[in-house]
């Protein structure tokens, strides 16, 4: 024997798992399938109930794989939470960019837009779930949003309380996006769209720009 272990891999053709640091040729396609089956995990167990070896048997990989990538379920967490809000980083400058007076409309625009694109309402879904029920999951879903999103906002408002009114216009679109996605609660799970940005969009500006 030379000492390998033959046991089905986690392809079931019989090739050795490997275990420990991955090889130099190992797939650029590990990172993400890892990140894919932890945003499943998370969204369909919560923080608390996934495990660094569940994300690993989802994702079809040995879990020193997962250690390696990305050391704790936290940082697994993080990482994850950062490629679904991407989408969000990647418009808050449209948000910025135009008239001052109509920014709260394009912010509310741009939120619902992301919740209403199924694509990117799955990993969301799995963030606000997995945030409302565990601290260290609050925490990184806090430090992500407040220090790469909010006060980004609040650099561009011509306000001294600047941060607390990009806060306040983010805690509008938080509690509506809980109420009609999340809980979904009748009427507001089932109303138009735009219908909602009309609404919303002067109370957000409101937060932002008011008196």
């Amino acid at each position: 024997m030379n000492g390998v272990t033959a046991s089905a891999g986690p392809d079931g053709t019989g090739a050795p798992r490997r275990r420990g640091r991955p090889p130099a040729l190992e797939s650029a396609g590990t990172r993400d399938r890892i990140l894919d089956a932890a945003r499943e995990q998370f969204s369909a167990r919560g923080y608390e109930k996934t495990s660094v070896r569940g994300i690993a048997k989802a994702a079809g990989v040995d879990s020193a794989l997962v250690h390696h990538y990305f050391g704790t379920k936290e940082r697994v967490f993080e990482a994850a939470v950062e490629v679904a809000f991407g989408p969000v980083l990647d418009q808050r400058d449209s948000v910025l960019e135009g008239p001052p007076d109509e920014v709260g409309e394009r912010m509310t625009r741009m939120i619902i837009g992301l919740w209403e694109n199924p694509v990117t309402r799955a990993p969301l879904l799995a963030i606000v779930r997995s945030a409302v029920n565990n601290d260290a999951a609050a925490a990184v879903f806090r430090r992500l949003v407040a220090g790469q999103l909010l006060r980004r906002i609040a650099g561009q408002l011509d306000r001294p309380d600047a941060e607390l009114r990009a806060e306040l216009a983010a805690a509008q679109l938080v509690g509506i996006a809980m109420i009609r996605y999340v809980i979904r609660v009748e009427p507001l799970a089932s109303a138009d769209p735009e219908d909602i940005v009309r609404r919303v969009a002067p109370v957000v500006q409101g937060h932002l720009t008011g008196p």
